[in-house]
């Protein structure tokens, strides 16, 4: 199966986002939601900067080998 269907079939349109938004509305209440969304933004980066530390850590890790190489 090729990307493109799997993303045609797999994600939500327009209207899709629409009913999603008004469950979450309707779940959570208009006070909650701003919260919510503060949470996950931070959760979110919180991600975005782990991997960022984890890349830093393995490039490092690599030229530190690169070295070892040259010496040897």
């Amino acid at each position: 199966m090729e990307l493109s269907t799997i993303l045609l079939f797999g994600m939500p349109g327009g209207f899709e986002w629409v009913i999603i938004g008004l469950v979450v509305l309707l779940l959570f209440g208009a006070k909650r939601i701003p919260e919510l969304a503060r949470g996950l933004g931070s959760g979110i980066r919180e991600f975005k900067d782990a991997k960022n530390q984890i890349s830093e850590e393995i490039e490092k890790g690599i030229k530190e080998e690169e070295k070892k190489k040259e010496e040897n």
